[in-house]
C-alpha cells in the first residue's frame, strides 16, 4: 500500500516532541538556547525547548510561507471547504504545548552545526525520499517520544549549510548509527525549490513541516511569528495547490480542501482579549494564514513543545471556530 493510502486510512495521531543538540556553535545569526531540551528522542534540559533560528528567515522572504496573504481575496467556495474540516462549529486546537501523554507535546526539530555526522537513511517510499547521508544525532528527538506509535516525524536543521532535513515515521537502527524512515525530504533554507510534481515529504502535502510550526522562541521570545503555519483536516482531497506537492486521499469531490489550501483568520475577529502569546499567533494567522499539510483531526494547530508554553492560554485558541476563518482563493489545482 502506497503512503497516501496509508495516510487516508490511519490519518495523523499527534503526540509530539522537541529538542536542541549539544552543539553550541550554530553557524552565523543562530543563537542557541541556553536550555537544550531533551524532547522525545533523549537528551535532558529543563525546557525542552529548541534552539532559535536568530534573525535568519527559513526561506527566502518571497517565499510563499513568508508571503503576507492578508489582502488576497476569497476564494468563492470558501465556506463549503471550511465546513468540511470538521463543520462550522469546529474549535481549534492548539497540537503543541508542554507534555501530553507523557511525552512533549508538539513536532520536534533539533539544531545541529556542519560538524554534525551524517548517517545511511533508508525509506519504505524511497522513490519519493531524497537519499541520505542525513545530519541525524543519534539522540535526536522523536515526535511522541522513543516508543510512539503515531507519525515519529524527526526534524534536523543543519545551521552551517543552512539546510533543512525531515522524517517521516523514523526510527532509529543500531543505537542511531543509521536509520529507517517512511520518507524523508531535504531543504535548502535560502532557495525557493519545491518537490518534484507529485512527491510527497515527511509531510502528506509534499510541505516542508519546520516553517509551519508555532514555536516559543517566536511566539514569546521575539513576540512576532511572520510565516505561516501548519494546520489538519480529516478529509481532504485528492489534489494538491503549489506550494503542496502531493495529495492523500482518494475523495475528489470540490467540496474537500486539497492539500496546500490556505486558511486565514478573519480581519473581524477581535483578538484584543486572548493572552499575548495566542494574539502573536493569532495576528501570523490573519496575516499569514495557516497551510493544510495533512489528514488529521479538523483545525489542529501544529507546533513545538517547550515546557514554558502555558498551556491554558494556548487553550483559549479554543475559543475560536472554523467559522471564524476563510480561505484565500484558490490558484491552479492539481488532481490526477
Amino acid at each position: 500500500m502506497r503512503r497516501e493510502a496509508v495516510i487516508a486510512a490511519m490519518g495523523s495521531l499527534l503526540a509530539l516532541g522537541i529538542a536542541c543538540a549539544g552543539d553550541s556553535t550554530l553557524g552565523p545569526d543562530i543563537t542557541a538556547d541556553a536550555k537544550k531540551g531533551g524532547g522525545g528522542g533523549g537528551g535532558g534540559g529543563s525546557t525542552g525547548g529548541g534552539g532559535s533560528t536568530g534573525t535568519r528567515t527559513v526561506f527566502p522572504a518571497d517565499n510563499a510561507w513568508n508571503t503576507d496573504i492578508s489582502a488576497e481575496p476569497v476564494d468563492p467556495n470558501s465556506t463549503t471547504l471550511i465546513n468540511s474540516c470538521g463543520g462550522a462549529t469546529k474549535r481549534v486546537h492548539p497540537d503543541f504545548g508542554t507534555v501530553w501523554d507523557g511525552a512533549p507535546n508538539g513536532i520536534p526539530y533539533v539544531l545541529v552545526s556542519g560538524a554534525q555526522a551524517k548517517v545511511a537513511v533508508s525509506f519504505d517510499y524511497a522513490d519519493e525520499s531524497d537519499p541520505g547521508p542525513y545530519p541525524i544525532p543519534a539522540n535526536a528527538p522523536i515526535e511522541g517520544g522513543p516508543n510512539a506509535t503515531g507519525d515519529r516525524h524527526v526534524i534536523v536543521v543543519d545551521t552551517t549549510a543552512w539546510r533543512l532535513y525531515e522524517l517521516f515515521d523514523a526510527h532509529p537502527l543500531n543505537g542511531g548509527t543509521s536509520w529507517h524512515a517512511g520518507s524523508g525530504a531535504m531543504w535548502d533554507l535560502s532557495s525557493n525549490a519545491l518537490r518534484p510534481a507529485g512527491w510527497t515529504s515527511a509531510d502528506a502535502a509534499g510541505l516542508p513541516i519546520l516553517p509551519g510550526l508555532v514555536r516559543y522562541d517566536e511566539a514569546v521570545t521575539k513576540g512576532a511569528i511572520t510565516h505561516a503555519l501548519r494546520f489538519t483536516c480529516p478529509t481532504t482531497r485528492k489534489a494538491y495547490l503549489a506550494p503542496a506537492r502531493h495529495w492523500a486521499s482518494s475523495q475528489t469531490s470540490a467540496s474537500y480542501m486539497p492539500m496546500g489550501a490556505r486558511v486565514r483568520l478573519k480581519a473581524s475577529v477581535d483578538i484584543s482579549t486572548y493572552p499575548p502569546e495566542v494574539q502573536v499567533i493569532l495576528t501570523a494567522l490573519k496575516k499569514y494564514g495557516m497551510f493544510l499539510a495533512d489528514n488529521g483531526s479538523g483545525f489542529y494547530l501544529s507546533g513545538a513543545p517547550d515546557s514554558r508554553w502555558n498551556d491554558d492560554n494556548l487553550a483559549k485558541l479554543g475559543q475560536l471556530m472554523a467559522s471564524d476563518f476563510e480561505l484565500v482563493r484558490m490558484g491552479t489545482i492539481t488532481a490526477p
